[in-house]
């Protein structure tokens, strides 16, 4: 059966280039975060959760899987325009989050914490730019101070999908806790009555999945 965390999603408001080349860093080190919802014209890419790092392979219409070095290249490139006028406008949060953005794209995850934390001072409740920061926290290994943001941003907005949906997430992944991601993806369902019947079937779908291996 199909690891239902091979189903998260990741957001692609870029170009095909860089879609295809945030898609293939996802791949590089096994994302295990997602967003379940996004804008109605915020196309997504699905990536597929691998358990370990990939060395080296290749992707379909014979693309070469490039390494982290490459990445991080690309990611310091894109980010460059936009450093440069954050030196005359250092507290702009669109600017802050752009960077961050792209430094989490490319899986420089943190340089992205540092830009989202500055970000965050300017919009303390943005549910979406925090949930960022705790997907940077969760690549680099704390764990607890991931599932802190999703808390914080829930308590700013105690019915966002987005950080239910990764609150789980983390808490089965990163935790081992399948009691706390049910509890978690459970109030994601009673508190969005309203949502996408695809969404609400993938995550009812974990939820039986990961009920199982719990009663294992």
């Amino acid at each position: 059966m199909t690891n239902p965390s091979e189903k998260l999603l990741v957001e692609n408001t870029w170009s095909a280039r860089q879609a295809y080349g945030m898609a293939v860093g996802c791949l590089l080190v096994g994302l295990v975060v997602g967003y379940l919802l996004r804008g109605s014209a915020s196309p997504h890419v699905t990536v597929r959760q691998q358990s370990a790092p990939v060395a080296s392979a290749e992707l379909p219409q014979g693309h070469p899987m490039p390494t982290m070095e490459q990445m991080k290249a690309m990611g310091d490139k894109q980010a460059a325009p936009l450093l440069e006028k954050l030196k005359t406008d250092p507290n702009n949060p669109k600017l802050l989050t752009e960077i961050g953005t792209i430094y989490k794209a490319t899986h420089q995850f943190q340089q992205a914490e540092s830009y989202y934390q500055k970000a965050l001072k300017s919009d303390p409740k943005n549910a979406e730019l925090r949930g960022d920061l705790g997907a940077c926290l969760y690549y680099t290994g704390d764990v607890g101070g991931a599932i802190a943001q999703l808390q914080q941003s829930l308590r700013n907005k105690p019915n966002d999908a987005n950080s239910l949906f990764n609150l789980g997430v983390m808490k089965w992944q990163g935790k081992k806790d399948a009691d706390g991601a049910i509890a978690a993806w459970r109030q994601l369902l009673k508190s969005n009555p309203k949502l996408e019947p695809t969404k609400k079937a993938q995550v009812q779908q974990m939820i039986a999945e990961v009920g199982k291996g719990r009663q294992s």
